[in-house]
């Protein structure tokens, strides 16, 4: 039982030691170990945005969406069209470019975070107006044909966006992504702009996802996962809500898309496929724990720091089979680790914690502080 309780904090720490020292060891210069080290909180800030959206859909609500990249994809290049300029090359054609017309406050230097909050909000809508409609059909199939349908809807929207060049320049993607805050600052510190601005969204929309599912509204999607026919028995829309939660999650990986092509500042459709788009985003769940928006943002630190890890021992003089086929291996060994976390701990590292409500967790914790008070001899209730 007490290396049970200490799998969870093992790994954080294993993960963290190798992803300090390996990079330490191979450079030994400050200034590149704290670059490379921001950039990868930065990546796990963003994935664990992903992450936290596809909990929302599968931990607390039940839908089995395997088309994470549809929201990724959508959420990245919605905001990517309005934050930049229009097109004005025959090389690169794009719908949208709104960024020119969103500075409306000059005087507060508008144009440096104005047209990126309208590119994140819009990227937010437009991924959940695309998950309504989409739910209109999908959310009345079984768990394995909703799959199927998730994941065909994904690769159309890929396939939309490299076929119509006229829609978002095609195969050849979007160049000169304009950044948030990028002419206040000198380009070698905006990593740590970005990375700040990844971290506070990523706190926002926990806090606001926590309080939601701590609701009675929240109660209702968990009560829908564990059974439909008992919760619709109850009175409630079983349809509506499931729909309410797929929107919900669409809109959080949209914000996450959004964040991404601001950090990248070029995107194309070869940065979606769906090993990247959503099987990557599905390891990261399974490991941290669904149904635990914490357990989401570890899992999303302790695989994709699994991954950065791989990428390290390419420093690293390694025998020529290993060498050649390191990559391979690495996906191998992410398949491998979904596979003994669903055999040995389908629950995560940080397994769904029961919970009634906020409200109900206050009281007790208040009363068993009064009981404490009254009889400090009394064992804690």
């Amino acid at each position: 039982m007490k290396l049970d309780r200490l799998i969870t904090p093992l790994a954080f720490g294993a993960v963290t030691a190798a992803i300090i020292i390996m990079p330490a060891e191979r450079s030994r210069d400050f200034d590149s170990v704290l670059s490379f080290l921001v950039t990868f909180g930065t990546s796990v800030a963003i994935f664990s945005l992903l992450v936290l959206g596809l909990n929302i859909h599968w931990g607390y609500t039940g839908i089995f969406n395997f088309g994470v990249m549809a929201f990724f994809l959508v959420g990245a290049f919605t905001a990517a069209i309005i934050t930049k300029g229009p097109a004005d090359s025959e090389f690169i054609q794009y719908v949208g470019g709104f960024g020119d017309d969103l500075n409306l406050i000059p005087f507060l230097d508008s144009d440096q975070w104005l047209p990126f909050l309208v590119g994140i909000a819009g990227a937010g809508v437009f991924c959940g107006v695309l998950a309504f409609l989409v739910s209109i059909p999908a959310l009345r199939l079984r768990e394995d044909y909703l799959a199927i349908v998730t994941i065909g809807i994904a690769e159309l929207l890929r396939r939309i966006t490299i076929e119509e060049s006229g829609l978002v320049n095609g195969t050849r993607g979007l160049p000169g992504i304009p950044r948030p805050l990028g002419d206040l600052v000198d380009p070698g510190d905006y990593k740590f702009v970005i990375f700040g601005i990844a971290v506070v969204i990523l706190i926002v929309v926990f806090i606001a996802v926590e309080r939601g599912i701590r609701s009675p509204w929240g109660r209702v999607l968990r009560a829908v996962r564990e059974d439909e026919l008992t919760t619709a028995a109850s009175g409630k829309n079983v349809f509506a809500f499931k729909a309410q939660g797929f929107v919900l999650g669409a809109v959080v990986m949209g914000i996450g898309g959004a964040v991404f092509s601001y950090q990248r500042g070029a995107i194309s459709p070869e940065n979606f496929n769906h090993f990247f788009g959503t099987f990557i985003f599905w390891a990261m769940l399974i490991v941290g724990g669904s149904g635990n928006n914490k357990g989401a943002i570890l899992g999303t630190y302790i695989v994709w720091g699994f991954w950065r890890i791989t990428i390290l021992l390419q420093a690293y003089d390694l025998p020529d089979f290993l060498e050649t086929r390191i990559f391979f291996i690495r996906d191998f060994a992410i398949g491998a680790l979904i596979v003994v976390f669903l055999l040995l701990r389908p629950k995560g590292l940080l397994p769904e914690v029961p919970r009634v409500s906020i409200w109900v967790d206050r009281l007790r914790r208040s009363t068993s502080v009064e009981a404490e008070s009254a009889d400090p001899h009394a064992p804690a209730g």
